[in-house]
């Protein structure tokens, strides 16, 4: 399977907190920087965080618009991208996916994160 999978996604209150796990098997994600993607409704497709592969220091950068509230990180051994989500706010309502940055054509269904009270 080449298309990553995403999970982790649900309904949580403004100020809620979750994990997206992202398992990305196979040689097209091994040792690349990955990224989480989200698309909201009637938004295009945006890059929210990123992280480098070790061998290229391994060094994380986010959005603006998330910055502070989420923490990228990857598990080598499970073939994992992680997206730790705090302080979630309505305008974080968006289908979440994870890809290589910049992307490949193989994109995941994604997870959809929907804040609201």
């Amino acid at each position: 399977q080449v298309q990553p999978v995403e999970s982790g996604g649900g309904l949580v209150q403004p100020g809620g907190s979750l994990r997206l796990s992202c398992a990305a098997s196979g040689t097209i994600f091994s040792g690349r920087t990955m990224g989480w993607y989200r698309q909201g409704p009637r938004k295009a497709r945006e890059l929210i965080a990123a992280i480098a592969a070790v061998a290229s220091g391994g060094s994380t950068n986010y959005a603006d618009s998330v910055k502070g509230r989420f923490t990228i990180s990857r598990d080598y051994a499970k073939n994992t991208v992680y997206l730790e989500m705090n302080s979630l706010k309505p305008e974080d309502t968006a289908v979440y996916y994870c890809n290589t940055v910049p992307s490949t054509p193989y994109w995941g269904q994604g997870t959809q994160v929907t804040v609201s009270s």
